[in-house]
Order: C-alpha cells, then sequence, then structure tokens
C-alpha cells in the first residue's frame, strides 16, 4: 500500500495502527480507506490491578502515540474481553480457547472496545464501548465444533463474533462492531470531532 502522508486535497492522511485485517474492513464501512497500516510494537501487559477499562483506553492510546505523525492523523483501537473483573487473554493456543469458552458459556460478560485518535498536531481523542454479550450454555461438542474451524486464534476471550460463534450468543446489547474490533459509532465521532473529512 502506499505510504502518502496526505490526500490529492492535501487533506492529512489517516494511518490505521492495527495489522488486524478486521478493522481495516470496519473502517471502510465508514468510507475511509487508510493511506498507511502498521501495527504499533508496544507492550500489552495489564499493570497490577489496573481496571478493564482503564487497560483498554491506555492500549488503544499508547498505539496511536507509538505512531504519531505530524503529517497524519493516527487511529488505533484495542478490544478487550472482561470476566466479572478479569481480562482474558488473547487465544494463541486451543487450551486458552477452550478455557475461555468455558468460563464464558452460559453467562454475561463484558466487550470493552476503545479508540484513540492522534492528530497532526499531538491532539489525543478517546472514546470507550462497552457492550454486554451472553453466550447459550454451551455443550462440550458445541465447543469442540467451533474450536475445529480455528476462528478463535488470536482473538481476546477465544472467540470471534463475526464467524460462526454468533450463532453461539443467545443475546448482545451495545456495540455489534466493538466487539468485532472497531466501534464505529466511537470512531466517526472521535474522526469528525478532530476535522477529519467523514461523511
Amino acid at each position: 500500500m502506499p505510504d502518502r502522508t496526505s490526500d490529492p486535497t492535501g487533506t492529512p492522511a489517516l494511518i490505521l495502527a492495527s495489522a488486524s485485517p478486521r478493522r481495516r474492513e470496519l473502517l471502510a464501512r465508514l468510507g475511509i480507506e487508510p493511506q498507511r497500516i502498521a501495527a504499533a510494537n508496544i507492550d500489552e501487559t495489564p499493570r497490577k490491578a489496573e481496571p478493564p477499562r482503564d487497560y483498554a483506553r491506555r492500549m488503544a492510546r499508547e498505539k496511536a502515540q507509538a505512531l504519531g505523525s505530524a503529517e497524519a492523523f493516527v487511529l488505533a483501537g484495542d478490544t478487550v474481553v472482561v470476566a466479572g473483573r478479569r481480562i482474558l487473554p488473547k487465544a494463541e493456543d486451543e487450551s486458552i480457547a477452550l478455557a475461555c469458552l468455558k468460563l464464558l458459556s452460559g453467562r454475561r460478560h463484558r466487550v470493552l472496545s476503545a479508540v484513540a485518535l492522534m492528530a497532526p498536531d499531538g491532539t489525543l481523542r478517546e472514546r470507550l464501548s462497552e457492550t454486554i454479550v451472553r453466550f447459550k450454555p454451551l455443550s462440550a461438542q458445541e465447543i469442540a465444533a467451533y474450536l475445529a474451524g480455528g476462528e478463535w486464534h488470536g482473538k481476546a476471550g477465544g472467540y470471534a463474533i463475526q464467524g460462526s460463534a454468533e450463532g453461539l450468543i443467545a443475546w448482545i446489547s451495545g456495540s455489534h462492531s466493538g466487539v468485532v474490533g472497531l466501534p464505529l459509532f466511537e470512531t466517526r465521532a472521535v474522526l469528525r470531532a478532530a476535522g477529519f473529512a467523514i461523511a
């Protein structure tokens, strides 16, 4: 992808501080194609006793700051799955995904999705969406079938709502796009507040 710092009209470009194809696809729903995509290399370890909301906001903020540019807007997001007060990990192996799905089976959990926008002048704007999700009680066979599909890999909480897991979710209140990885209402709000050209 071209590494441009402005569009043909001279408007500052947008850098998406995420390698997630899902965030790029969601951003396209707002009619936006980032001029550059780059994953921010930051330490994502939660601090001791750090509240989940603070953690999600900090991760989005630090990603935006890591790629801050005097010639471009930098948009970053972070999505956290929370059971009670516990931040669930990204499922990098099947045992983690299995543990997450067993924990989430038949109960409500929260998905916190933070978005941060760093303007070329260094101004930082942030928003956070909170969504409540409840899985149906999951049988061992349903969990095994989901794990076999591989959609869980790398996903916070061990599932991807945009895939077959949506058929296992009994109820949701909040931002569907936030659970996928980028809350579009909040994203549009920070872009417009910063003066980024968006319909």
